[in-house]
């Protein structure tokens, strides 16, 4: 929705638009599957809950836990097939999607001329014509040309027609009946007037078609690399850390040495500014070069971060698919949300949960607040918490703390037996 006044406003063909809508559906199916999961397994688990179909498979013996087999099954596919496509298919649509947006964004708008208005579109001409017929004949033409650097010009001219180059780069326009007002900027005094009963103009006007340019060679960003790709910027960026933080510590260790060594008095007489101008140099020169390498230390553990968040992202969300499953089945049980309704209302309850922690995650990781590993591990963690303490409510039909707590009562009764026996 964003891009819709781009979109229209650039005469593009429903070719192009299509390929925009399907490279930017690419990074949507990456976060809709896992939401997906989650829908499908409360719709199924929950008309099967609300059929009793779950009632009658346990009085058959059957735990919740074996009724999730085949589910689990196919979270993990999913799983499988969701971290392929972040990590083979998603870096390319994405290439391919940043190059079509600055494409489009190049675009000049679309090229018309329109009766008594004036037109701007072209690089150094404004054109005006007082009246264009169907035919595209245009009558009362004045078009001011500020093309040239030391002269200008405004054409008139009864009649004209105008079109595009073979090329589509240039606009040709044939003039009938006019003339030509010349003056130059540097001689006021040269003014000069030229009649003619036909006149061609031509005008670059080259970005008014989408051109397609090639990605294949284009610098790629975090989001346009696969994890290998990436790791080695982590490495590299690591690496160039421990070399400057090498270098920070034998610069102060240098110059510690230096003040702590004792040195004898020298005999030549030095005022006592000339003195305190050593040592200003001396520890200006010293704070420049530690204040420099703290900086290098920092930028490259930001660019480190920034990649380790998108590598452990996309393996992160791929897991999505098997923890919603988990979470998916015991909550279509108890909710019995068998319908189209409480299934949405749940499932983007939980997908808010998850793209909150994600989101928040990324910017602490970002900021070098939280380890990138734990900022985009905590929403997995949350959502498998609640997915196991669920799946064993539903499973046992009782909590873990009230489980536990009946093993520690019947582990005392057992302990206190004896004592009463003597």
């Amino acid at each position: 929705m964003r891009w819709v006044d781009q979109l229209a406003s650039k005469g593009l063909d429903i070719a192009t638009i299509s390929a925009f809508l399907f490279l930017n559906l690419s990074w949507i199916v990456v976060l809709a599957i896992p939401i997906g999961v989650l829908f499908s397994t409360l719709m199924a688990f929950g008309a099967m809950s609300s059929a009793h179909e779950i009632t009658v498979m346990k009085a058959s013996g059957m735990g919740l836990f074996r009724m999730m087999v085949p589910m689990i099954l196919a979270g993990l596919l999913l799983w499988g097939f969701t971290f392929w496509y972040t990590d083979a298919v998603l870096p390319n649509t994405n290439l391919q999607l940043s190059g079509m947006m600055r494409d489009i964004t190049r675009t000049k708008p679309t090229f018309a001329i329109e009766s008594g208005q004036f037109t701007t579109h072209i690089d150094g001409f404004t054109i005006l014509a007082r009246n264009v017929d169907s035919t595209g004949l245009m009558t009362g033409v004045t078009i001011y040309d500020k093309s040239s650097g030391d002269r200008r010009n405004i054409v008139s001219a009864d009649t004209g027609r105008m079109a595009f180059s073979p090329s589509l780069t240039r606009l040709v326009v044939h003039l009938f009946r006019g003339e030509i007002h010349q003056t130059s900027t540097l001689k006021p005094n040269d003014y000069r007037i030229i009649r003619f009963d036909r006149h061609q103009m031509t005008m670059q006007a080259d970005r008014f078609f989408y051109e397609q340019s090639d990605v294949s060679g284009s610098s790629r960003s975090d989001r346009e690399m696969s994890i290998a790709d990436m790791q080695v910027m982590v490495d590299r960026a690591t690496n160039e850390m421990s070399y400057t933080q090498h270098q920070f510590d034998s610069t102060l260790s240098a110059h510690m040495s230096y003040l702590l060594t004792p040195r004898a008095v020298s005999s030549s007489p030095l005022t006592q500014r000339d003195v305190m101008d050593h040592v200003s140099t001396t520890i200006s020169g010293i704070r420049t070069a530690l204040e420099g390498d703290a900086y290098r230390i920092s930028s490259e553990r930001a660019a480190a971060n920034k990649y380790e968040v998108e590598i452990y992202k996309k393996y992160a969300i791929p897991f999505a698919c098997l923890l919603f499953v988990i979470v998916g089945c015991p909550l279509g049980v108890i909710t019995k949300g068998g319908n189209f309704g409480i299934s949405a209302m749940v499932s983007l309850g939980f997908y808010v949960v998850y793209w909150v922690t994600l989101i928040g995650g990324e910017k602490l990781a970002d900021r070098d607040i939280l380890s990138p590993a734990i900022a985009m591990w905590s929403g997995n963690i949350i959502i498998g918490m609640v997915g196991i303490f669920v799946a064993y409510k539903v499973n046992y039909e009782t909590t873990p703390l009230k489980r536990i707590a009946s093993w520690i009562r019947a582990r005392r009764s057992r302990l206190a037996l004896p004592n009463k026996s003597l």
